[in-house]
């Protein structure tokens, strides 16, 4: 009876190369995911600052009697935005009605953007944002506070888009 011994499979020398390639491989497109993952959540901010915009320009013309929205339940309540906006969390960032005031050509409100988280592998995103009723988008790289006011909002820079 002649009978062969044969082992097959691969070497543990063949398995070290193969994790060794997968590990270079991920070290390479990790950092473009979540570099587009930022990316498309300050893509979604824009849009919902120009949502709360619009929604905005209608309240003040509809329900408001000439007032812009204090928040984002008087909007929902109008149904002008979404139930994800309402809360306040989108895609990542916080955004806020801020400073509205006075009624018909007196009116005044601001709404920003501000990442939920500024560091780290979790951030969320690298700009700030803002708009006020004139409707101008504007944006910064500062992270350092919430544009919490009108003035904050108007002092970033205008951007192209």
């Amino acid at each position: 009876m002649n009978t062969k011994n044969r082992q097959q499979g691969f070497s543990l020398i063949e398995l070290l190369i193969v994790v060794a390639i997968i590990g270079i491989i991920a070290a390479i497109a990790i950092p473009n995911l979540l570099a587009s993952r930022r990316a498309a959540n300050e893509g979604s901010a824009q849009s919902s600052l120009r949502t709360v915009h619009s929604a905005q320009a209608t309240y003040q013309s509809t329900a408001g009697d000439g007032a812009f929205s204090p928040d984002m339940a008087a909007l929902y309540g109008q149904r002008l935005v979404d139930t994800v906006l309402n809360t306040g969390v989108k895609s990542g960032y916080n955004i806020v009605i801020v400073e509205q005031a006075g009624t018909g050509s007196s009116a005044v409100y601001g709404v920003y953007a501000y990442p939920t988280s500024t560091s780290g592998v979790g951030q969320t995103g690298t700009r700030r944002f803002g708009t006020t009723e004139v409707g101008v988008m504007r944006g910064d790289t500062d992270l350092s506070a919430a544009p919490s006011t009108i003035a904050l909002i108007d002092g970033m820079t205008a951007l192209g888009n």
